[in-house]
């Protein structure tokens, strides 16, 4: 639907977007300082004259949206829209979507060629660093960004979720590589995640089996490698692959060995990299066992910042799987992680269903329920560890 602009230069134009893609669209046309009726105008006029028309975008639950296109130009749309058989909403969402990849944030390239380090940890199990790393990945990937997500647990429960296999014994993989005994290209094996939304833009490096002797493996490699430092193990391996990707996210295992110590220096802050950019996100429960392992954390973290001289930042607390029915443990805990202050709680995840579904499905929280307050709880977990 249109109607008349004041001054007759413009007409106004009525449809429905993805609430995700009208906060993006908004926050991308500030950072680019464009007006979102220009940027919407840049992207049906692009997305109209493409050949090939970008992937089905998922609308459901598309809300009211508005603005101001110059007169004939949505007509004109709503033409294509019909030669190419796909409804207006889904133009339009298109549009958006292709826009917004081939016009990507300033703050990507004022960062250089050092991607975006998150570091999930906590040496307790049960806490869901493994659903946080998997979740705030698809987000970084469903804004556009080119993610690589790394099962680095021997449990291997981020690559059985997604249904990719883990490497077996003896193969060469990431702790190969750690070691310095790869005998292939690292990339070589990477797996790529389908889902539309994440227009092949999100990888996965699985987990393997080798993985549980890590720690050993790294100590006896320290002994025979003069120079070789343990803590720049997992940066020495992923380093070949660091210019395909603006962000990189760590699973971690739950331990507070050698292996830790290597994903909190990949972590740390870089020369000339501004403060919060990489670093720990840190998922916790609303329980007394969950602020003691917190606690065995940092004094990790700050063990190692204060031997090797660097700076390490806490992104942000997640608490997982808060349920206020469990009673004052659970509230009064809640209470203590928000008086913490500094590091931040960037979001509190109830305890739902839609991740489990996911799971059992073997797909994508993104991709299985992308409208749920999990999905849109993951969004805003990678949106706060981003400064």
């Amino acid at each position: 639907m249109a109607s008349p602009y004041p001054d007759g230069d413009r007409e106004k134009v009525a449809s429905k977007l993805p609430s995700v893609l009208q906060q993006q669209l908004k926050v991308r046309a500030a950072e680019l300082t464009l007006d979102i009726q220009d940027a919407v105008e840049a992207a049906i006029t692009a997305w109209r004259t493409t050949e090939h028309p970008g992937f089905e975008v998922d609308t459901a639950g598309a809300k009211s949206f508005s603005t101001w296109l110059p007169p004939g130009l949505y007509e004109d749309f709503k033409t294509t829209c019909t030669s190419r058989g796909v409804s207006y909403i889904q133009g339009l969402a298109q549009s958006v979507r292709d826009w917004l990849d081939t016009n990507p944030s300033p703050q990507h390239g004022a960062r250089g060629t050092d991607p975006e380090r998150k570091i999930v940890c906590n040496q307790k199990g049960g806490v869901g660093k493994t659903s946080i790393a998997a979740g705030i990945a698809q987000a970084y990937a469903e804004d556009g960004k080119r993610v690589l997500l790394v099962d680095y647990d021997p449990q291997a429960h981020l690559s059985q979720q997604l249904g990719i296999p883990q490497i077996p014994p003896g193969a060469d993989s990431l702790v190969s590589h750690m070691c310095g005994d790869g005998q292939g290209d690292l990339a070589d094996l990477i797996v790529t995640i389908e889902g539309e939304r994440f227009g092949k833009r999100l990888d996965l490096l699985p987990a393997c089996y080798d993985a549980f002797l890590l720690d050993a493996s790294i100590a006896v490699v320290g002994t025979q490698k003069r120079g070789f430092q343990k803590e720049a193990s997992l940066e020495l391996a992923l380093h070949p692959l660091e210019g395909d990707y603006d962000v990189i996210v760590i699973d971690c295992p739950p331990s507070l060995g050698i292996a830790m110590d290597a994903a909190l220096y990949y972590g740390r802050r870089r020369r000339s990299e501004p403060a919060g950019v990489s670093g720990t996100v840190i998922p916790v429960l609303a329980e007394d066992s969950s602020a003691t392992a917190y606690d065995m954390l940092a004094d990790q973290i700050g063990s190692l910042c204060q031997d090797l001289s660097l700076t390490v930042d806490y992104l942000g607390l997640v608490v997982n799987q808060y349920d206020s029915r469990r009673g004052y443990v659970a509230t009064s805990s809640l209470d203590n992680w928000k008086n913490i202050g500094d590091p931040k709680v960037l979001a509190i995840i109830g305890d739902l269903k839609e991740q489990r579904e996911a799971v059992r499905m073997q797909q994508p929280l993104l991709v299985y329920a992308p409208n749920s307050d999990q999905a849109d709880a993951m969004r805003q977990i990678a949106r706060g560890a981003t400064r």
